[in-house]
């Protein structure tokens, strides 16, 4: 998935305004769909689709910065762009503050906008590669026996296999096989992309004694 194959989705009550941005996004190659309400786009059921979030702060119903909060607790990695005609600081702050990646006020220089816009898609690709990388990381690690994952947490500790052995109460020698099994099923060549990957995976080290 890269930022141009993306879906830019319009959430604004302004027919006038979803049309022209509409429009303006096709003439720049991008893919795009409107929504004239938040409600609109939660019951699109695409809000786990790669793309961005153009956002109307005062809608009808559920407001842009309510939209903000409910994708939040479904965990949406949707970068969101906030652009209204009736934004304020107080707004803003709380905006950036739940994670929006900027905070246009109508009008605007077109721009502008699509800067902002193609930030929002490289983000989201971003976010998307490394869910990715995650879920990968998650499933060799499921690979792993009881005791390879033991060692394992040992071992990104920056533990020698007869310190490992010593606290585990196992022979040097077959920590070494665990040691080999759980290099070759995570699929690393070293200690620090081991450490690398158990950290991108939320595994934590074995507290050191």
């Amino acid at each position: 998935m890269n930022a141009e194959n993306a879906m830019v989705h319009i959430v604004d009550d302004d027919a006038s305004f979803r049309k022209s941005l509409l429009r303006l996004l096709k003439a720049h190659g991008l893919a795009a769909q409107a929504y004239d309400s938040a409600l609109d786009f939660l019951k699109s059921g695409l809000a786990a689709r790669a793309g961005c979030i153009v956002l109307d702060v005062r809608m009808p119903g559920l407001s842009g910065l309510d939209l903000q909060e409910e994708l939040a607790k479904a965990e949406c990695a949707m970068p969101v762009v906030f652009l209204t005609g009736h934004g304020d600081i107080p707004m803003s702050v709380q905006a950036m503050k739940k994670g929006a990646v900027d905070f246009l006020t109508k009008p605007v220089d077109e721009n502008i906008l699509l800067a902002a816009i193609r930030n929002a898609l490289e983000q989201n690709a971003l976010r998307f590669r490394e869910r990715k990388e995650i879920e990968a990381i998650r499933a060799r690690i499921r690979t792993l026996t009881e005791r390879e994952f033991e060692v394992m947490r040992h071992v990104i500790a920056g533990e020698l296999n007869k310190q490992i052995g010593d606290r585990l109460g196992v022979v040097e020698k077959t920590i070494k096989v665990h040691r080999a099994r759980v290099m070759e099923k995570m699929g690393v060549p070293s200690v620090a992309e081991l450490v690398r990957l158990c950290a991108l995976a939320g595994i934590e080290p074995v507290e050191k004694k």
